[in-house]
């Protein structure tokens, strides 16, 4: 069985669920504890591709942030592709997380991404609406509804990644 190593980032506002995500993804738990991200905090993941090949995600679940500093930059440096999240229930964590997507674009040469609008359990509370997704159609976009609660499209989405990688 032949395995690579990928490097990916999770970027987006304050409390839009990365951390929560990436623990769902490594070790299927959910804490309602919400604990700020200092810096960066490392994690990897295996992915069987098929019955051959696996890819290992080095998964970088970087400080929440609404725009990329030289420091949160570099942390980016290196990264194969990044898994983008916003909050349904905060449309401004969208407007965030695109134009993180634009200075990522911009200076990592568009590498492959995932747009995950987190927090999919609480869709009474949702600000998104048809507008949103329209919007994001129109750019050519692809997003995916997630909740790192119940783990609803977090194994797909970072599974889709790492197979685009």
């Amino acid at each position: 069985m032949s395995e690579l190593a990928k490097k990916i980032c999770l970027i987006g506002d304050f409390g839009v669920g990365k951390t929560s995500l990436v623990r769902r993804c490594v070790s299927n738990i959910f804490s309602d504890d919400y604990i700020t991200t200092v810096g960066v905090k490392i994690e990897t993941k295996i992915i069987n591709l098929d019955h051959e090949n696996s890819l290992k995600l080095i998964i970088w679940d970087i400080a929440g942030t609404d725009n990329l500093d030289n420091l949160k930059m570099s942390y980016l440096q290196g990264a194969s592709g990044y898994i983008l999240v916003a909050d349904g229930t905060r449309r401004n964590t969208l407007t965030s997380a695109l134009a993180l997507k634009q200075e990522v674009d911009l200076r990592l040469n568009t590498p492959p991404y995932q747009l995950l609008l987190n927090k999919a359990d609480l869709l009474a509370d949702w600000e998104l609406e048809e507008d949103d997704y329209l919007m994001l159609k129109e750019k050519g976009i692809h997003f995916r509804k997630s909740s790192a609660l119940t783990g609803f499209a977090v194994e797909e989405a970072f599974e889709k990644l790492a197979r685009v990688l």
